[in-house]
């Protein structure tokens, strides 16, 4: 199991991921907005989505975990 951390502290704009879904290497999975910026977080590694721990609105801070990847 990898834990998908975000690189960045802002605001989630977007979750383009569900549980159950399968993911691949660079899938764009998150946007993450960072003083005014759009900043995408991509996937490191394949494999299936076990848990989204953030939605739409929520603040983020860097090292916080987005995703549970299997």
């Amino acid at each position: 199991m990898a834990d998908l951390t975000c690189p960045i502290t802002g605001k989630v704009l977007e979750v383009n991921v569900s549980v159950g879904q399968a993911v691949t290497e660079d899938d764009e999975l998150f946007i993450i907005e960072a003083m005014k910026m759009e900043n995408p977080v991509f996937c490191d590694d394949a494999g299936t989505v076990k848990e989204v721990k953030v939605k739409v609105g929520d603040q983020v801070e860097e090292g916080d975990v987005l995703a549970v990847i299997e």
